[in-house]
């Protein structure tokens, strides 16, 4: 999976990626003409705790790959130009960097602080492409069907995109509609931009931390979506968090009244939104996070684990992690009866620990 990092210039964006890269994964060189991309690592407690119990050799995170998309910084060069909606078709999902904090030393791109503006160039932009590539495309199915000798087909797509062109112009984004099982298809060759997930980073300064809420609130009730989330993010906190030393984190995030680091969190409502989920595997070797699509079976996950699983595949051994937790082992999950022989055709949970039985 590839996360797109978005947003105009001066937003944070870059130091977002940055912060990202230093804490939770491995990036490449930046470049002033390319993306920069970096393998992040999903934090996840879960792991966290079945790596304390087995003592393995190795732990491994479920990943995703992120890219910190590189603009143009000349604010007489729009952003989200031509060149953006052909690069960014490679991308499951963005995230988009909101500046919503005053800076007199960094410079605006539009004079003044708007987040709502902000979201709504990013919106209108990708709406924008995504409505000239349908009616391009509608155009050239017109063309084919004159002279097509099966139109079954070829009507079947211009009712589809049809329908999304009208939803688009109603002002809704494609990612908040539910796909039919030929619309998903359709989308796969075709990777309109407002179909992607979207999570909404707005950028504060340490000073609004108070009234964060309350932004995120308002902002909600305007953006939200089924496939759209709103976070507040804190970089000049964040960057601090990530040259502290591990143990002196979670005191550092106390004096500003924080859980947590905002990045762990965007990275959590990005692979939720993604449809994305996380299965285990334990053992003395190693204990890692697998990542599948919510409603994968039981024999798809063991192929994710190796192709040879999943063609040999006989049965998984799976125990929910809270029952794992809350009993200790899987002895005691065996007497409670919550450890379970499942077939084929099993639906893996978020959670689930299992061990797959192959020929």
């Amino acid at each position: 999976m590839k996360i797109g990092i978005v947003g105009l210039p001066y937003s944070g964006k870059t130091t977002f990626f940055e912060s990202l890269s230093s804490d939770e994964g491995t990036s490449a060189e930046h470049s002033k003409s390319k993306s920069s991309f970096s393998v992040i690592k999903i934090p996840d407690e879960r792991l966290d705790f079945l790596t304390a119990i087995f003592n393995p050799r190795r732990k491994v995170n479920a990943t995703l790959e992120v890219d910190d998309f590189m603009g143009s910084s000349n604010p007489e060069i729009s952003t989200y130009n031509s060149k953006f909606s052909v690069a960014a078709k490679i991308y499951d999902a963005f995230i988009l960097i909101i500046r919503g904090f005053e800076d007199p030393s960094i410079p605006l791109i539009n004079e003044t602080i708007d987040i709502e503006r902000d979201i709504n160039i990013f919106i209108e932009d990708t709406t924008i492409f995504d409505l000239s590539f349908i009616e391009n495309r509608l155009e050239k199915l017109e063309k084919e069907l004159s002279r097509a000798k099966n139109k079954e087909e070829i009507q079947k797509n211009q009712q589809i995109l049809k329908r999304w062109h009208n939803t688009l112009q109603d002002g809704i984004p494609l990612r908040e509609i539910e796909l039919t099982k030929d619309e998903e298809l359709l989308q796969k060759n075709y990777q309109l931009l407002t179909m992607k997930p979207l999570v909404i980073a707005i950028n504060l300064s340490d000073s609004q931390i108070d009234i964060a809420n309350d932004i995120i609130s308002d902002l909600n009730q305007k953006f939200s979506g089924k496939r759209t989330r709103i976070e507040p993010f804190f970089a000049r906190i964040e960057k601090e968090i990530m040259q502290l030393p591990e143990n002196e984190r979670e005191e550092f995030m106390k004096e500003y009244g924080l859980k947590e680091s905002a990045l762990r969190r965007l990275l959590r409502s990005t692979y939720d939104l993604l449809g994305l989920l996380s299965f285990f595997t334990v053992g003395e070797d190693e204990c890692r996070a697998w990542t599948i699509r919510k409603g994968m079976t039981a024999q798809e996950a063991a192929g994710v684990i190796h192709t040879d699983f999943f063609n040999k595949f006989i049965r998984a051994e799976v125990v929910h992690f809270d029952d794992f937790k809350e009993l200790g082992s899987f002895a005691k999950c065996k007497e409670k009866g919550v450890f379970h022989l499942e077939g084929k055709d099993y639906i893996v949970q978020d959670g689930d620990i299992m061990h797959i039985r192959h020929g």
